[in-house]
Formats: structure tokens, sequence, C-alpha cells
């Protein structure tokens, strides 16, 4: 697999969903989940989905449990409360796993392009980011303490 658009995921509704959907656009994506200290994340994530999809972004959440099970709910649940609390309107994508033998493919992949902190590939906690250009490659990982909102001129330099 050379780009993101080599993947596929479900949506939180289950339905299979090809990557390639997004060619040409600037892409986030982000392990997430509802119970987790950096939650409140989410409306700086919908706040920068909003302010930039028209320009070519699209932000990608996919919720994870691995993290002290701050992800317990039912895809209806995870749905209900993003919406209810968040107003999120960017494509979310059914649970997966991000780090050990069950890892979803996509995050294999992103993990071996982006290493994190030491040269880490592992997935250290909720909200972790992967900033991806135009062309399906990954460009930057941000830890989960890097706010959304301080991502916006990476995001125009992409743009």
């Amino acid at each position: 697999m050379s780009t993101v658009y080599d993947f596929s995921a479900n949506s939180l509704d289950g339905k299979p969903v090809q990557l390639r959907d997004f060619a040409g656009k600037v892409l986030l994506v982000v392990n997430t989940a509802s119970k987790c200290g950096f939650t409140p994340q989410y409306e700086g994530l919908e706040a920068l989905y909003k302010q930039y999809r028209d320009k070519g972004l699209a932000v990608l959440g996919f919720p994870c449990n691995q993290f002290g099970a701050q992800e317990p709910g039912s895809a209806d649940e995870i749905g209900s409360f993003c919406q209810k609390n968040y107003g999120v309107s960017f494509p979310m994508f059914e649970k997966i796993d991000v780090n050990g033998d069950a890892a979803h493919p996509l995050y294999r992949w992103l993990k071996s392009n982006a290493k994190g902190l030491l040269g880490s590939e592992a997935i250290k906690w909720n909200f972790t980011k992967f900033l991806i250009d135009r062309n399906g490659q990954v460009v930057d990982r941000f830890a989960p303490t890097t706010k959304p909102e301080d991502l916006k001129s990476k995001v125009e330099e992409l743009l």
C-alpha cells in the first residue's frame, strides 16, 4: 500500500468506505474516544472541519477502545454522543484497534509512515492525529496533547 487511498474502512453505520473517495483532499485522521480527557477536542476538530472543508479538508474519526476502555459504546451510542455533544458532521468510522495484532491496516500504514515519540510506531493514547496531503501521503503525526486549532497553519500549507 502506497497511499491512504489504498485502504477502506467501515463507516459508523457499517457501510464500506473506500478512502479513495477522499482523493485530492487533505485528511486529518484521528483515533477518538467518548470518555477521554481529550474528548473535548471533538469541538476543535469539528471547527477545523467546518472552516476548511470547502477548501478541501476532511477529518476522519476512528473510535478506539484500546486506551483505558474510554470508548465502550456501540456505533449508535458513539454517533449519538458525537452529534449531541459536539455537533460532529465529519465522517466517523467503526470502532477499530490502532495497536497490536488486530490493528486496522490503515493504522499500521499510518504508524509506519509517521513514527511517534522516540521513533515508536505505537499510538500512545486517544486523539493522536495524522495529517495527510492531497496525494495521500502522511505529512505529519501529532500527539493527543496537540489541539486541533494548533494545526491550522499546517492544514493551510497543504490546502
